[in-house]
């Protein structure tokens, strides 16, 4: 198992960076003051890793909660997206030129292709490949990529992704392809870790919250961790936020984690990554 430390602990990429275990999701944050105020609570409480994307409608908002913080734009790690509507080789660096103006930034974290687009998502990892070489991202990688899609794109590229970001709940562990980012060194990171609220319908995660005396979503968030995967809860409420970081005084049994991934059911509230049209 990795360790997991504290709030500002890290797992290292393949790469040598070292990306911030829990970080604090955005989307659907109002590109106002919504969004700073949630992103100067999360820092202030402790966190260290934001992540957005274009589409997200909202770069602006984060660019300027890291400026208006106390904490060194080196301590932050930042991460955006390229939407899909901009994918391809030129399209690719100038939706990247633009997220990074939006954002007020000099370079980014971490940039990732949103969804694997058929037939341009090779085209579109060749433009991370360059910007990850011209020293404009630090770590590039992929979100929603199923175990065909890393297969494809590997054998026509040069460099393993880094990251792969994937909806990932009790109900849509997909451990195979957990095991084979694992294997490929690609570091595993959950979005919609709640299932979008519907975690707290699952009666089998009230009984380990009264076990150790947490919330269902700090359970949920510590079995991320303790799974390795990185997780980045949405919120835009100081209380959650605060609440959601509480997770490094306590730890769960392995024969916990393993009934948690016992509630699998392969199903899933956002779309699936063989079948989207946006």
């Amino acid at each position: 198992m990795k360790e997991i430390t504290d709030i500002q602990g890290a797992f290292q990429l393949h790469n040598g960076v070292a990306m911030p275990y829990l970080g604090l999701g955005v989307y659907l944050a109002n590109n106002d003051q919504e969004v700073v105020d949630a992103i100067h609570w999360a820092l202030d409480k402790g966190y260290r890793h934001i992540d957005t994307a274009s589409i997200y409608k909202n770069e602006e908002g984060v660019g300027r909660a890291i400026k208006e913080s106390s904490i060194p734009r080196e301590d932050i790690f930042v991460v955006s997206k390229v939407w899909n509507a901009d994918q391809g080789f030129e399209s690719t660096l100038k939706a990247f030129e633009d997220s990074l103006n939006r954002l007020q930034l000099d370079y980014l974290d971490l940039y990732l292709i949103h969804w694997p687009v058929q037939g341009k998502y090779v085209d579109t990892w060749k433009a991370l490949e360059k910007l990850y070489q011209e020293k404009k991202i630090r770590a590039i990688g992929v979100s929603n990529f199923m175990k065909h899609h890393l297969e494809d794109l590997m054998e026509h590229t040069t460099i393993v992704p880094m990251v792969n970001q994937m909806e990932f709940h009790p109900h849509l562990v997909q451990q195979d392809l957990v095991d084979f980012c694992g294997h490929h060194k690609i570091q595993y990171e959950a979005w919609s870790p709640m299932m979008q609220g519907k975690i707290f319908e699952l009666s089998i995660l009230d009984d380990f919250a009264e076990k150790y005396q947490k919330t269902v979503a700090q359970i949920v968030l510590r079995w991320n961790l303790q799974k390795g995967v990185i997780t980045i809860p949405k919120s835009v409420k100081k209380e959650r936020i605060d609440s959601n970081a509480d997770l490094f005084d306590f730890e769960l049994s392995q024969e916990d984690v393993r009934r948690i991934d016992a509630l699998d059911k392969n199903l899933r509230t956002g779309p699936d990554p063989d079948n989207f049209n946006f």
